[in-house]
């Protein structure tokens, strides 16, 4: 679902060997792939990789644009009478409440924007002049769309389209987390196309799960971290323009894959990549995104207001120069 993430998880395969009872089980999911490690019994593992899967199907069915059949699609069609599920009302509640405190820079009303720019599930626009840019944005804004005592959601503009591309996902690990704590799993690590959600610690090692951030310069061949650092009861989600872009064939301007809904632009900013450490994973997806449209220093303005993010941003110092923001919270993870 999401564009390609920054975040690299290191050791899982190697611990696994080195740990006999440390089990992965892999698969799809959300246009990726998954691996989930943890410690108990192997005979249940075939139950817990039905269930996991499970879960997948479960969160499509609600809020896969690319499923024609799943409640968001039918919302973007234009059915006022669809009661949404529980999942789907945490991931609007959710929404809301980092659309507020991000002063609009997250907004999952950009679904239509991402569809004419060709980072969505239908073909772009030929040409996106200004006039068609002003005409779209009439349909972005997250104070335009609401939640009704019935459960069914009110589009001020029936063209307002869903897009939970930049949360869903990391919704779907929180899920997959829920699934795993109910089936007596306490210690476990969830990669999920480069996001990640680390549960008690590693058994064999007596450690909190080593993970690490990718470097914005390395390829998809050849991985290789910027930092390794522990986490524990924690979630991990990146953000990245570097990778994913897309160059017209008319006009030759290249667009990034990072909307700002405040001005309908999918150009960069300032902000190359982001990793965000949060409680739950949808947060730490939902809060990437959003820091990768705010700019280093809006991003850096509101990481001082929340005690429970944390972040390490990479952002262009120069024409041909890089740094990097990193904050207490993180650097303390950092493995030394």
């Amino acid at each position: 679902m999401k564009h390609i993430l920054i975040v690299l998880l290191i050791c899982m395969v190697s611990c696994s060997k080195e740990i006999p009872d440390a089990i992965t089980i892999q698969g799809e999911a959300f246009g990726t792939t998954y691996a989930v490690t943890y410690f108990g019994e192997f005979e249940k593992s075939p139950r817990i990789k039905k269930g996991i899967d499970s879960v997948v199907r479960v969160v499509n069915r609600s809020m896969s644009t690319y499923i024609p059949e799943s409640d968001i699609s039918k919302i973007n069609k234009g059915d006022s009478t669809i009661v949404i599920d529980a999942m789907f009302t945490d991931v609007f509640t959710l929404s809301r409440k980092i659309h507020n405190l991000t002063n609009g820079y997250f907004d999952p009303t950009v679904g239509g924007l991402r569809n004419a720019y060709g980072f969505g599930d239908t073909k772009p626009l030929v040409v996106i002049d200004g006039v068609t840019l002003d005409s779209m944005k009439r349909y972005v804004g997250f104070e335009k769309v609401a939640l009704s005592p019935k459960g069914t959601i009110q589009k001020k503009y029936p063209e307002i389209y869903f897009d939970f591309n930049a949360i869903a996902k990391g919704y779907g690990i929180d899920r997959i987390a829920v699934f795993l704590q109910d089936q007596g799993v306490s210690d476990f690590l969830i990669e999920l196309g480069g996001e990640l959600r680390a549960q008690g610690k590693h058994q064999g090692k007596d450690t909190s799960w080593i993970v690490g951030v990718e470097r914005i310069d390395s390829s998809v061949e050849n991985r290789q971290a910027a930092a390794a650092l522990r986490l524990e009861d924690r979630s991990m989600a990146g953000s990245g323009n570097y990778r994913k872009n897309r160059i017209d064939s008319l006009t030759g301007k290249q667009y990034v894959h990072t909307i700002n809904p405040l001005t309908g632009s999918a150009e960069k900013s300032n902000v190359l990549s982001a990793n965000v450490i949060a409680p739950t994973c949808a947060e730490a997806d939902a809060w990437a995104t959003a820091f990768m449209a705010m700019g280093l220093e809006r991003s850096k303005e509101v990481l001082a207001t929340q005690k429970e993010i944390e972040a390490y941003l990479v952002f262009a110092d120069g024409e041909n120069t890089t740094g990097t923001y990193i904050t207490a919270g993180f650097e303390k993870l950092i493995v030394k």
